[in-house]
């Protein structure tokens, strides 16, 4: 019995002065798949909400801001060339993304991916730089020289105003 009591109190003892500490019994641990997906979903909600708001400010531009009535204003011009390869950019990377996997098919989806907004880069590229073409040339038929019909004799009368105007001819319809 004096040893049960020693052991007890010594037990006691240890586990009054003994620092508590606090254990994790549920470590979990993600597989790499799983790190993989999460790793997948953040890129793609990131590059989608970037890309969301370039369409957004690009259509805010054109509908509520005033553009000239023959042409697009040079700083909007300047800014629609360097947001289009962006986009272009991002739509890319994001169906890359997307579409990249450990599977062979995968990988050749996200390569032909790549290929082509490689190629719609190139074209937006060729297409921003270049010139516009020249605008068509109008005719302009010389107007006739106006002649005042020959029984008109000038007048003066006066206007609104108190002040002498001329009596204007009449206009035919042209």
């Amino acid at each position: 019995m004096n040893k049960l009591s020693n052991y007890l109190r010594q037990h006691l003892l240890d586990l009054l002065h003994k620092e508590p500490t606090v254990e994790n019994k549920d470590t979990f641990i993600y597989s790499e798949d799983q790190l993989m997906a999460r790793l997948k979903f953040f890129i793609g909600i990131c590059l989608s909400l970037t890309l969301f708001g370039i369409v957004f400010v690009v259509l805010y531009s054109l509908i509520f801001v005033t553009q000239p009535l023959n042409a697009i204003s040079p700083i909007d011009q300047k800014f629609f060339e360097l947001i289009v390869p962006i986009a272009t950019f991002l739509t890319g990377t994001l169906s890359g993304i997307m579409l990249a996997g450990t599977k062979p098919e995968d990988q050749k989806a996200m390569l032909e991916a790549q290929k082509m907004a490689a190629d719609n880069f190139e074209a937006t590229k060729k297409m921003m730089t270049a010139p516009p073409p020249p605008p068509a040339p109008v005719y302009v038929a010389p107007a006739p020289a106006f002649q005042p019909p020959m029984n008109f004799q000038p007048q003066v009368v006066m206007s609104s105003t108190g002040k002498p105007m001329p009596v204007q001819p009449d206009h035919p319809e042209i």
